[in-house]
């Protein structure tokens, strides 16, 4: 090559990209999650009613959530209303996403575990990679298994 000229880097295309929402039970310490490719009210009422209907369904569920703009939208709003017989909804201050357990895992564990010196070919690799992690947070004893009570008493007596 010669100086002054770019190599070019072959890349896979269109970034991709999933989100997944979940829930921890205090109680179980289990997870429950769903991935969707759109963060937004529709899939995040989705996931309200799989939680509802599928993972709780004879059983009264309080949620904590922060002021996302899908937590707070019309849509979802209507649903929580709808739902409010089964779910109690518990909301946080706004810019305090660090009092959500779930928020860091979501946000720093599970790319940690799923993504950390990893390059994955396709993203339905990366997608059996995150299955396979969240699977694990639901399994006793599992070395990936993180412990979100000892994460928040580390992260309360930090502050």
């Amino acid at each position: 090559m010669k100086r002054g000229q770019r190599k070019l880097i072959p890349a896979p295309g269109t970034p991709l990209a999933t989100h997944v929402f979940g829930a921890y039970n205090w109680a179980t310490a289990a997870v429950a999650w769903q991935q969707c490719r759109k963060k937004n009210s529709e899939t995040f009422i989705a996931f309200l009613e799989h939680l509802a209907f599928t993972v709780y369904p004879d059983q009264r569920l309080v949620l904590v959530l922060d002021n996302a703009s899908y937590h707070r939208s019309r849509a979802t709003l209507a649903a929580l209303a709808a739902l409010e017989a089964r779910i109690l909804v518990v909301w946080l201050p706004n810019y305090s996403p660090f009092l959500n357990p779930i928020e860091r895992f979501t946000g720093i564990d599970l790319k940690n575990l799923a993504n950390a010196n990893c390059l994955h070919p396709d993203l339905d690799s990366l997608l059996h990679t995150i299955d396979e992690k969240m699977t694990n947070q639901n399994i006793p004893h599992h070395p990936d298994r993180l412990l979100f009570v000892e994460n928040l008493r580390s992260v309360a007596l930090s502050k």
